[in-house]
């Protein structure tokens, strides 16, 4: 699908555009469009358009950018509404307003059934069962392991039976 739209030549801070017929999935920098139909300098307010040639790709099919589109109307090459292509500032209470007419709504529309008040009852906790845990099998202690674990055990032994003094 072809696309009018603006391709940066600019240096920084000095933008200034070619206004180019290229192919929607190509990106609009790297030099590689169809056809130039004109510039246009921000800066200076300098414009350089080709209407005939414009014109010829409107009818081809291509499409013009939001802003390129703008800029075709305020030098009538086309007629139109310009675009709005800012936001306009909310305000506070305010309510977004809904993008659909309200005339679209599904016919299938069922009356809402009167909310009724619920109220949430606190969950009650129920105690924690306790599971008798299993202890993973052992294996048959080796050598080394056999005899430190042997010597823990006398320590303990010595451990309780000795009375601590106060």
């Amino acid at each position: 699908m072809l696309v009018i739209r603006f391709l940066r030549v600019g240096k920084k801070n000095q933008p200034s555009f070619k206004i180019v017929v290229t192919d929607k999935r190509r990106p609009p920098r790297g030099g590689r469009f169809v056809e130039e139909l004109g510039f246009y300098n921000p800066l200076k307010k300098e414009k350089v358009l080709k209407p005939e040639r414009i014109k010829y790709w409107l009818s081809k099919g291509a499409k013009p950018s939001d802003t390129v589109y703008n800029l075709l109307i305020s030098e009538k090459i086309i007629e139109g509404k310009k675009i709005a292509l800012h936001k306009k500032p909310k305000k506070k209470g305010e309510r977004p307003t809904p993008e659909k007419p309200a005339e679209e709504k599904p016919k299938t529309e069922e009356k809402p059934a009167p909310e009724k008040p619920t109220e949430k009852k606190p969950k009650e906790e129920k105690p924690a069962e306790e599971t008798p845990k299993e202890e993973p099998a052992q294996e048959p202690p080796k050598e080394g392991v056999k005899e430190a674990s042997e010597t823990l055990k006398i320590k303990k032994e010595k451990k309780e039976e000795t009375p601590k003094e106060e």
